[in-house]
């Protein structure tokens, strides 16, 4: 990492313990897979299931992002700490009820940003 993201690494953890606490909640992601062990009986392969924890910031995308196709005005906005999990975000994870619709990431790589959308 660069010199530049290792400060924001350190420093904005701190900050969302302090001041920011109240912009932040926490969050359980899970993530069902393919690939168990096959059932004779029912002809179907078994399922895994990982899960995470963490916080992530709260936010809200802007009248100018929400274009009605990938961004409805219900979908929620949630920024993810890369430092304070072991979670890499995909399209289709299940967190606090809501389905991860699209991740990016803010231009320091510090940050996920999650589009999520009740389903």
């Amino acid at each position: 990492m660069g010199y530049i993201q290792d400060k924001i690494n350190a420093k904005l953890p701190k900050a969302l313990d302090g001041k920011l606490s109240d912009a932040t909640e926490p969050f359980e992601a899970s993530r069902v897979t393919a690939g168990g062990a096959y059932d004779p009986v029912t002809g179907q392969y078994g399922t895994t299931t990982e899960t995470w924890q963490g916080r992530w910031i709260k936010g809200s995308w802007s009248t100018q992002q929400i274009d009605g196709v990938n961004i409805l005005a219900t979908d929620t906005k949630r920024l993810v700490v890369q430092v304070e999990t072991e979670w890499t975000p995909a399209v289709d994870d299940v967190v606090n009820g809501l389905t991860v619709m699209s991740v990016g990431k803010d231009p320091a790589d510090t940050l996920w940003i999650l589009n999520l959308r009740r389903t």
